[in-house]
């Protein structure tokens, strides 16, 4: 298992903050083949994103094989004030995880 870092930015205006989620992941979903071998390219996607602010569990996305490759999240959080943690996580159907964190701006 191997973890992977998570690019996360916040920022705040006006009691809404935008959260924006950079995970470098290839995202395979196992119908490809190999061009020189002609064997098909095993299925590796993210399966679950856990988003928490503060700690607090705010969002759970599960995820499949039709999400492209290094997939781009982004979301408003209503109650996110500056200063305040954001953390994410995530684990792919190989059991590889990756994580990031910031504070909001």
């Amino acid at each position: 298992m191997s973890t992977k870092p998570v690019k996360v930015r916040a920022r705040e205006k006006q009691g809404i903050t935008k959260v924006k989620i950079l995970i470098s992941h290839p995202m395979e979903t196992g119908l490809r083949k190999d061009k020189k071998t002609g064997k098909p390219i095993p299925a590796h996607f993210i399966q679950e994103v856990i988003c928490k602010h503060n700690g607090a569990e705010k969002a759970t996305l599960e995820m499949g094989v039709t999400v492209s490759a290094n997939p781009f999240i982004n979301f408003e959080l209503e109650d996110g004030v500056k200063g305040d943690t954001l953390e994410v996580s995530w684990r792919d159907n190989l059991g590889e995880t990756g994580s990031g964190s910031t504070t909001i701006k």
